[in-house]
């Protein structure tokens, strides 16, 4: 029998950080690829799907919330330096700040699936979406609300199945076609959002078939640390460049 294609957790990850990794670059030194620009919008979805999956499969919760929140600030001068070329930039923080976030909003849905009252159950559901979009637009962080929305999308349609592929595609088209829209390119006598090069990262994350593939406490740490290494050694070349 022939051997389906398959994408493990850990390839991912790969794929997902050379993704970002090429975002990155063309945001640090060639601001006018857009080729880049588009081939690194498939980044954020894989992540937050990962992030969704991570939340389901970790042992403890309660850690892997500590590890957002501990990279995350970690993260922030790094990112801020790429982003601002300031090592403070109020205006728009790293994405594991929206990780976070989506965390806690996945959290408050599994208590509410737990409330036997039906009306308990509707509150802190609703509180935890609406809340979830609020929360990441008033504290910008990366992706705004609907980056927070993206991972819940892979919290509500997780599985294989056509329903569960057909409710994420539908999410990450409304999500990167209208509500993270921005610039645009001509195709075919239409507007396309850039943003909307998002929803290629399906076919990816359709690969992956419930398999970590290599995994431990040194694999986890080179994920983590791959996002400020990377934001800050990219952030350092541009400086050393403009000072050439």
């Amino acid at each position: 029998m022939k051997k389906r294609p398959e994408l493990t957790s850990f390839g991912l990850h790969l794929l997902a950080m050379g993704l970002m990794l090429c975002d990155h670059i063309c945001l640090a030194f060639m601001p006018d690829r857009l080729w880049m620009t588009c081939v690194g919008r498939l980044a954020f979805p894989v992540f937050a799907f990962l992030a969704a999956e991570g939340f389901a499969r970790t042992r403890s919760r309660a850690r892997y919330a500590r590890r957002l929140l501990v990279f995350a600030l970690l993260s922030e001068v790094p990112f801020d330096l790429l982003a601002a070329g300031s090592p403070v930039y109020p205006l728009h923080q790293n994405v594991l700040w929206t990780f976070l976030i989506a965390l806690g909003c996945m959290q408050l849905l599994e208590w509410a699936k737990a409330d036997p009252r039906p009306a308990a159950r509707f509150a802190l559901s609703a509180g935890a979406v609406l809340g979830g979009y609020l929360a990441g637009t008033a504290l910008m962080a990366d992706y705004f609300g609907p980056g927070v929305w993206t991972v819940l999308a892979f919290y509500f349609f997780r599985g294989g199945g056509w329903r569960q592929r057909l409710g994420q595609l539908a999410c990450l088209l409304l999500l990167n076609g209208w509500l993270l829209a921005g610039p645009t390119i001509p195709l075919g006598g239409y507007a396309l959002p850039i943003q909307a090069f998002a929803v290629l990262a399906l076919p990816f994350i359709w690969l992956y078939r419930g398999r970590q593939g290599p995994h431990g406490r040194a694999v986890r740490r080179f994920f983590y640390g791959f996002y400020p290494a990377h934001l800050l050694v990219l952030a350092g070349s541009r400086w050393l460049l403009c000072f050439r």
